[in-house]
């Protein structure tokens, strides 16, 4: 008779050895729950993980200074980053728009070829290839044209040169400079579809900011989307930075507006706001975005001070379609490009600069934060060609 035969016949033996697995596990139990010093606590019970309302008398109570150090990455990796470093960047984030652009347009000459109606025809399809639209490809192709037909054969050097010329000129829209407000902060809100890189891009200019010795608060009134919170959570706990969030489904609005009063009584320079990407439906979205802009102005009567679309690179001619159909709905000031290392069709830079006359705040060519960078016409015209 095995050993589990002979508990089942002794009944006794069975019982007792139940009895003392109880005591075992009894105290284990009040080993665990007791400290090292012998006193008795209670387990503890588990956390809540969802944030708290921020009340307005919480909102009014200013907050310690944002200390900044050198550990912190990606402000260090902006500020490290010269110019020299930025254009090798640039260039190798164009690299695919680049190879397709050049090599098409360098295959069409030789020693001998002169500058007719047929050349110039290949040339706009080229660059219309390249998704610079119908418009910015008449432009550049009118440009050669002028330049070149009816003389010498121009080598590709010469083409090359001319083009870089003539998109610097294109890309260089007149427009106000960035400037602090003489009183509260610096109120940036940030449009864009879902995808097009929007909240990613809101945590990089954070850091951008605080590279030029700025303190940042960030506003996740993107609440239909929980993950957008969350997303940009992560980018205010990696810089040290606060963020004004309600629950997700709140109303955008009421956000904005708790942002604002927590960057006055703050006394923060910059204020980001992050708002909902949907297109779906035009008048709604205009609708919510105009409530911001009344909530906002009940405080700071001229902001926002800047409203920026963020546009994918990757979705070309599409991207050009968002710039119309957002300006419809809200005054923009700018456009943040961004994805410029995953696509061929960088054209789309000068496609929306030219056809709205927008101009180009900042540039994406990568995932880091020092990845986005100040858009400099000629810097780019140079690295595209």
């Amino acid at each position: 008779m095995n050993l589990f035969e002979q508990l089942l016949a002794s009944p006794e033996i069975l019982a007792g050895v139940l009895g003392g697995l109880a005591i075992l596990a009894t105290a284990l139990i009040v080993s665990r729950r007791r400290p090292a010093d012998g006193s008795a606590t209670q387990t503890p019970r588990s956390q809540d993980t969802t944030p708290p309302k921020t009340t307005a008398t919480e909102l009014q109570k200013p907050v310690a200074a944002i200390t900044r150090t050198d550990t912190a990455a990606d402000v260090a990796a902006i500020q490290d980053l010269d110019r020299a470093g930025w254009l090798g960047r640039l260039r190798q984030g164009l690299d695919h728009t680049r190879q397709n652009l050049v090599s098409g347009l360098k295959a069409l000459f030789t020693e001998a070829t002169r500058v007719d109606d047929t050349l110039l025809a290949k040339i706009h399809e080229t660059l219309f290839r390249a998704d610079v639209g119908v418009t910015t490809a008449d432009r550049l192709v009118a440009d050669l044209k002028r330049r070149f037909q009816g003389g010498d054969s121009p080598s590709w050097e010469d083409i090359r040169s001319a083009l870089v010329d003539e998109i610097t000129v294109l890309l260089d829209v007149p427009t106000n400079p960035i400037v602090q407000p003489g009183e509260g902060p610096l109120v940036i809100l940030i449009v864009g579809v879902n995808g097009a890189g929007k909240t990613t891009t809101i945590g990089k200019l954070a850091a951008h900011f605080m590279a030029q010795d700025k303190s940042v608060l960030l506003a996740a009134g993107d609440t239909f989307r929980a993950a957008a919170i969350d997303q940009l959570q992560v980018w205010a706990d990696r810089l040290s930075i606060d963020l004004v969030r309600h629950k997700p489904g709140s109303d955008p609005a009421a956000v904005a507006f708790d942002a604002v009063k927590a960057a006055k009584a703050r006394q923060k320079d910059v204020l980001l706001i992050d708002t909902a990407g949907r297109l779906h439906n035009k008048k709604e979205l205009m609708d919510e975005l105009a409530k911001i802009k009344r909530v906002i102005a009940k405080d700071l009567p001229d902001a926002p001070h800047e409203t920026w679309l963020v546009i994918d690179a990757t979705t070309g001619q599409n991207a050009l379609m968002q710039v119309k159909a957002f300006r419809e709905a809200v005054n923009l000031t700018g456009l943040v490009v961004t994805k410029l290392d995953g696509t061929a069709k960088g054209g789309v830079v000068i496609g929306a600069t030219v056809e709205h006359q927008l101009p180009i705040r900042y540039v994406g060519v990568g995932e880091k934060a020092a990845d986005l960078r100040a858009f400099a016409p000629r810097d780019f015209a140079e690295s595209l060609l």
